[in-house]
């Protein structure tokens, strides 16, 4: 697939919260706004980091996982800070994002969720805390976009690189034949 100083990410997509999270992208991180039109800056990570070159049986894998998982609705609704000084907002309900991350891992066991460095709690990360920025700055900014109804129906993988970020492959969930 690709090679690089990138990484690849399992996530579902957030586009209710892509224009807040595409300018939040762009203040801090100009050069990793992605050009590509199917990429969505707002998303939940289901795994990360995956492996760096997924082979053929590997995206076979990943289809079925994503054909055995039922599309779901949740909703964004709280701004919360995280004792690093991540500002996020967590799904409700959580548990269709942790057993989708569980059923991941367990197919993919080389791959711990955030390399087993941190929570892997389900959630959109918004911003950091700074002199500027805080739990109601964000809010403001937030504006009308919270609460967000949402549906995850579509596992994708993307491509992080500087100046390079891109979706690999996309699945939609809950296309397994009844």
């Amino acid at each position: 697939m690709t090679t690089g100083r990138g990484h690849t990410v399992l996530l579902v997509p957030v586009p209710e919260l892509e224009p807040f999270a595409r300018d939040r992208w762009a203040h801090y991180l100009a050069s990793w706004i992605s050009r590509d039109p199917a990429f969505t800056h707002a998303h939940i990570t289901a795994l990360a980091p995956y492996l760096p070159d997924p082979t053929a049986a590997d995206l076979a894998r990943l289809a079925a996982i994503a054909r055995a998982t039922r599309a779901f609705d949740y909703v964004l609704r709280e701004v919360e800070e995280l004792p690093n000084g991540f500002i996020q907002v967590a799904p409700e309900p959580a548990a269709p994002f942790t057993a989708l991350t569980q059923a991941l891992w367990d197919a993919f066991p080389a791959c711990p969720p955030y390399a087993g460095e941190y929570d892997a709690a389900p959630h959109v990360t918004l911003d950091q805390r700074s002199e500027s920025v805080s739990v109601a700055s964000t809010r403001a900014l937030l504006g009308h976009l919270l609460p967000a109804r949402c549906r995850a129906d579509r596992l994708e993988l993307h491509w992080y690189e500087e100046g390079n970020c891109h979706v690999l492959a996309d699945w939609k969930l809950g296309s397994a034949s009844v």
